[in-house]
């Protein structure tokens, strides 16, 4: 009787294992599936279901693992059928700061395996892992342990994390104003040096090299090299790359197998990328509302001031063109007649100004649109940071949030930055011994 009990108790805990195991995998058939879709759309690295192909002893090893071990196990058993069905990616790649994905998405249309990105902001969990195929965690990197991150590399390909930590603290737009997401940057050095990764590479704006008088660039940097690291990092301008925006970028760029190689132009000034050329194709649209064949082309509304500011401004001016009765009180003022990157149209001709996360408001920065009486429309920002046009930002059907969007969109790296970031990286793996 004891033994027919035990027996039973024992088939009853496989059981419960074989279905928390199921249900696990169920629910990740839409994480297989998106990868399979974001790979299989620029022709690399297909993945079959995640179920069907996972091998019979790593489903055994699922069964006798605890609950928490069952995404490991699921994750691994997807890398070893891609390892050995598909072409070799350059690398294996684990993305800080994610947001909604255009850094990785870079480095996957360059033909490296995405395999996690890891952000604050759960709204990034759907364009990140519908974009590029891969695992979203949603987790504080403060509490991110190495072992978390050695965990998602694939064994067999060089591990390369990168990562965009939070840029605001050192933008001219903070104004000195105190905001502790700068210790970030130490959290991402801190992770980088524990998992040894074979290739690190950060992307954020220009004033971090003078930040703090340069003590927190330079304390990175030599977090690194004491690491074993070599570190070059260069300013790079974006139209330099295709992107038409008039910014400038930090790209840092290290390895533990020599000097890395820096990006490489694709662009020079007489064929840089325009406002027409990337967006001039756009439906047009009024101020609230939105193209019903493309959800993303959505436009803020404006209130009747500024209906009245935007009829008034001309591409490429400010709001000294207005008539007196239009200009703003702040701008009335001694303190504010300096600031004249407000309430201005864009150029068709010319580069955008930054894309911020405020980019959907016309009083926000330079983004009025060259000809319609609106601010830029979500798509067309994506478009100027360069995601290709059917990049998934929201699932079909559901509710676009305006400033959500634009948080996230604002907040990505340009994604023909990104490429040329990953080729510089794949450049540099390739002439490894």
């Amino acid at each position: 009787m004891m033994n027919n009990t035990y027996k039973l108790r024992t088939d009853l805990m496989i059981s419960t294992q074989l279905a928390r195991t199921v249900v696990y995998l169920i629910c990740n058939l839409r994480f297989a599936d998106a990868r399979h879709t974001a790979l299989s759309r620029f022709g690399q690295l297909p993945v079959m279901d995640v179920i069907g192909q996972m091998q019979p002893q790593r489903l055994s090893q699922s069964l006798q693992a605890p609950s928490t071990d069952l995404r490991e196990a699921a994750e691994l058993s997807a890398r070893q059928h891609r390892s050995s069905n598909a072409p070799q990616p350059a690398g294996s790649v684990v993305d800080l700061f994610c947001g909604a994905g255009a850094l990785s998405h870079g480095f996957l249309r360059e033909g490296f395996s995405i395999e996690c990105g890891y952000d604050l902001d759960g709204a990034c969990r759907y364009p990140f892992e519908e974009n590029n195929g891969a695992l979203f965690l949603q987790r504080d990197i403060k509490d991110v342990e190495p072992s978390d991150l050695k965990a998602h590399f694939s064994p067999r390909l060089p591990k390369i994390l990168i990562g965009c930590a939070p840029c605001q603290p050192y933008s001219r737009y903070s104004r000195g104003r105190f905001d502790p997401k700068w210790l970030l940057l130490t959290e991402f050095a801190r992770l980088a040096t524990a998992i040894e990764a074979d290739v690190v590479t950060m992307e954020n704006v220009p004033q971090l090299i003078r930040f703090k008088g340069g003590e927190v660039f330079r304390e990175f940097v030599a977090t690194l090299e004491r690491a074993g690291y070599a570190v070059r990092w260069k300013v790079v301008s974006c139209p330099d790359f295709g992107v038409p925006q008039s910014r400038s970028r930090l790209v840092v760029i290290c390895s533990r197998h020599g000097e890395p190689d820096l990006p490489e132009p694709t662009h020079v000034a007489t064929d840089y990328t325009t406002v027409r050329d990337a967006i001039g194709s756009m439906a047009p649209i009024e101020a609230g509302d939105s193209d019903p064949l493309d959800p993303l082309h959505r436009a803020s509304t404006m209130a009747p001031i500024n209906h009245r500011r935007i009829r008034a401004s001309r591409p490429g001016g400010t709001w000294h063109d207005w008539p007196p009765e239009l200009v703003a009180d702040c701008h009335r003022k001694r303190t504010g007649i300096q600031y004249y990157a407000v309430y201005g149209r864009m150029r068709w001709e010319q580069q955008a100004p930054t894309i911020t996360t405020q980019f959907i408001g016309f009083g926000n920065g330079r983004f009025g649109h060259p000809e319609q009486d609106r601010a830029l429309s979500l798509r067309e920002g994506a478009l100027l940071q360069t995601f290709p046009p059917d990049y998934a930002f929201v699932r079909p059907g559901e509710k676009v949030f305006i400033t959500r969007l634009g948080r996230m969109i604002g907040n990505a790296v340009p994604v023909l930055l990104a490429r040329a970031v990953a080729r510089a990286v794949k450049k540099h793996l390739g002439g490894l011994p």
